[in-house]
């Protein structure tokens, strides 16, 4: 039994609408690029969901500008940029310009086309220079308080990793000494068990054949 038809109107449930937006949009991309690779078509698709999220398709090797002017070309038609975007036109010339003139400056300051700069020309540029000159100058005195507060701190840690290293080679030096004293000791216990034992002093007794006598 095949499926019904569906109604084809806006979908009041949002939850709905979104799910089926979804699982349309995934099917109409897919047919796109089948299409593209079947029968070596250029197709650009673009869409746009109901929260503004963006979703775009174009053919392989191929730019979406260059299929739009194409589509302007074959159709006739004004390009749409310039029907609702007037204004960008003059946009892109006034950052063109400002562009061009930042270049001129960083030339002057490089010291590159100032032959035919007059001398008040000159002093913003020399002015721009020193302030730019004391910045660096700063910034190096920083770098090297930095460096040298640095250096003082790895010197720092350096004593005292190595006042450590000293007390625990002392401390392990010391250890040896204990336990070699103490096998030298229990070494004579185990030779001698008895040696504190085995000698007893004799008290001095006067000759007795010289008393006989």
């Amino acid at each position: 039994m095949g499926r019904g038809k569906i109604e084809i109107k806006r979908i009041e449930n949002s939850t709905n609408r979104q799910v089926t937006y979804s699982k349309r949009r995934g099917g109409i991309m897919k047919k796109a690029k089948e299409i593209t690779v079947l029968c070596d078509a250029q197709v650009s698709l673009v869409i746009f969901s109901s929260t503004g999220k963006m979703s775009e398709y174009c053919s392989p090797s191929t730019e979406l500008v260059k299929i739009l002017d194409r589509y302007h070309k074959n159709a006739g038609v004004q390009k749409l940029w310039d029907a609702k975007h007037e204004h960008l036109s003059n946009e892109l010339e006034r950052i063109k310009k400002e562009n061009d003139s930042m270049q001129i400056k960083l030339r002057h300051l490089k010291g590159e086309d100032i032959n035919s700069l007059h001398p008040k020309e000159l002093i913003p540029i020399e002015e721009a220079l020193e302030n730019g000159l004391a910045c660096v100058r700063s910034k190096q005195m920083q770098c090297l308080k930095t460096l040298k507060k640095n250096e003082r701190s790895l010197e720092e840690d350096n004593r005292r990793l190595s006042y450590i290293l000293q007390h625990q080679q002392q401390l392990a030096m010391d250890v040896n000494v204990r336990e070699m004293d103490h096998g030298y000791h229990q070494r004579e216990r185990e030779y001698h068990p008895q040696m504190p034992f085995a000698f007893r002093v004799q008290p001095i007794q006067p000759n007795l054949h010289q008393n006989n006598k």
